[in-house]
């Protein structure tokens, strides 16, 4: 039995400290709208939800929807007052701290209906056989969520840049979003990768351009967020080293983004940085060992300068995405661990795992900044969610010993199926926990902008100053400069012959 564990409660006070500190960061009645709107929306898309609005409760039904545009923010006195008492509601609410439960409304939508799944993540077609798993919901014990509006959410993305950063965690993350607004946009044939590229594990960034709403949405393999490097030996050959200094190679590409999610995690583990030996860098120096946690919080201290000093808090929004449960049992990847006799979601809180020590690291890290970034802690959510992982449905029909490696990391997602029978959305509770909350606050854009100033008030919201404390030595403004040693290389990010071990899962 895992160790029982109280997670931490900064998932649910760090929720309620980001709506209020998006006003921080945002000065106009324009940007803290579509800063609100889309800061909420992609919080609930972080927990896979189904909404219906309750009847008796005028708030949700004016501000939430699931069928059509034309829904406003209220403007009238009283409807301002019920605005306003909602939003404090969601505020107050640790939207992270709740139970899965049944729902039979799902699927969203139909098994097959999208190509852009990597193959490894369509259990369905890949033959699981229970389909339980894909009807689950996740419900916050202190609110009501809305079910994900697709359609608006398009619309709130028009003329941005939404990008992706980081492992295949975030990678299954970005297709499931990719999937979602494909089956809800206008024209299907109007979403297109800009160049042309076809999604597969040889790519190392990409770009769905969704013509008819003028914005993208972008991956970058980034699995440690720093750059893989290749060190020069004396003998000529070259040595695969992990720069914990720089940012990873492929920053300065997605900086200017309007919406950047980042994570990392899930490749601080021995097997995927020589067991810390010879791996980790910085400068010229290359550590002959050096502690995971350690290197974890060097690197993510870098990751933290650099958007401190690179991204611009009045353009860009940044979130941070928390690690992802896995549920090996018996063993973990290349030990006989397996999670594929799993078919329902965990209900005892005593069977949940210990608080990820890198967690606890990046909690830190995050308190440190200057710049706003959102924490979307959904370590305990997924946690509970043992039955949404592969396992062997990675593959069709996998060899006796290629079932010996399970994948207990990723989240089943749906794919392109050649049949028609209708099958049903695949609650991947990582990523899979993505969807959910369509506030309308992207229509404040065209309110009167007197009434989101005195909805903020009646909520007590007020603009503080950055914390002139975390200015300085701790936080300098300028990136560390990239070492000048002639014997360095940098690497193109996922790209470690380590790396494309394709048994390894974590990709």
């Amino acid at each position: 039995m895992a160790e029982a564990t109280e997670h931490p409660s900064m998932n649910g006070g760090a929720l309620k400290t980001d709506l209020n500190g998006l006003f921080t960061v945002f000065r106009t009645t324009r940007s803290i709208a579509f800063a609100y709107g889309f800061m909420l929306g992609f919080v609930a898309f972080t927990a896979l939800l189904a909404f219906n609005p309750s009847s008796y409760s005028p708030w949700f039904t004016s501000i939430f929807t699931t069928s059509t545009l034309t829904c406003t923010i209220p403007t009238t006195s009283s409807s301002t007052k019920e605005f306003s008492q909602g939003m404090e509601t969601l505020m107050n609410c640790d939207l992270f701290d709740g139970d899965w439960v049944h729902d039979d409304l799902y699927p969203l939508y139909k098994q097959g209906s999208c190509s852009f799944i990597d193959h490894e993540f369509n259990c369905f077609q890949n033959g699981r056989p229970d389909t339980d798993y894909q009807k689950m919901k996740w419900k916050p014990k202190g609110c009501n969520l809305p079910r994900l509006d697709g359609v608006y959410m398009l619309e709130m993305l028009r003329g941005k840049r939404l990008v992706f950063v980081g492992d295949s965690l975030n990678r299954n993350m970005w297709e499931s979003l990719l999937c979602i607004l494909k089956g809800s946009s206008k024209d299907p044939s109007n979403v297109f990768e800009a160049n042309g590229k076809q999604i597969s594990k040889g790519e190392t960034s990409f770009s769905f351009v969704f013509k008819d709403y003028n914005f993208s949405v972008e991956f970058f393999v980034s699995p440690f967020l720093v750059q893989e490097w290749k060190m020069l030996d004396k003998d000529g050959s070259k040595t695969e080293t992990l720069r914990l200094d720089l940012m990873g190679s492929s920053s300065d590409q997605y900086k200017d983004a309007d919406i950047i999610i980042f994570n990392t995690g899930h490749w601080w583990i021995p097997d995927k940085t020589f067991k810390g030996k010879n791996f980790y860098q910085e400068g010229s120096h290359v550590y002959g060992e050096l502690n995971v946690l350690e290197a974890y919080q060097k690197a993510l201290t870098t990751w933290a300068r650099w958007v401190d000093a690179s991204i611009n808090p009045n353009k860009s929004m940044v979130f941070f995405r928390g690690y992802s449960a896995s549920h090996y049992r018996g063993g973990q990847l290349y030990s006989g661990g397996v999670c594929d006799n799993d078919t329902e979601p965990i209900k005892n809180e005593t069977y949940l795992s210990a608080y990820p020590s890198t967690m606890k690291v990046l909690e830190s890290v995050l308190k440190g900044m200057k710049n706003h970034v959102t924490y979307l802690n959904i370590t305990r959510l997924t946690d509970y969610r043992k039955e949404g992982h592969p396992s062997f449905y990675r593959e069709h029909n996998l060899s006796k010993e290629k079932r010996k490696f399970q994948d207990c990391f990723h989240w089943c997602l749906p794919g392109k199926n050649p049949t028609t029978a209708q099958s049903n959305y695949i609650t991947d509770s990582d990523v899979g926990c993505h969807l959910g909350l369509q506030l309308r606050l992207w229509k404040a854009r065209e309110m009167d902008p007197a009434l989101l100033m005195s909805t903020q008030e009646d909520m007590g919201v007020v603009p503080l100053s950055p914390n002139p404390q975390l200015s300085g030595a701790h936080h300098p403004q300028a990136v560390l400069d990239k070492d000048e040693a002639p014997e360095l290389e940098p690497m193109t990010d996922g790209h470690t012959s380590m790396h494309y071990d394709m048994e390894r899962m974590i990709s």
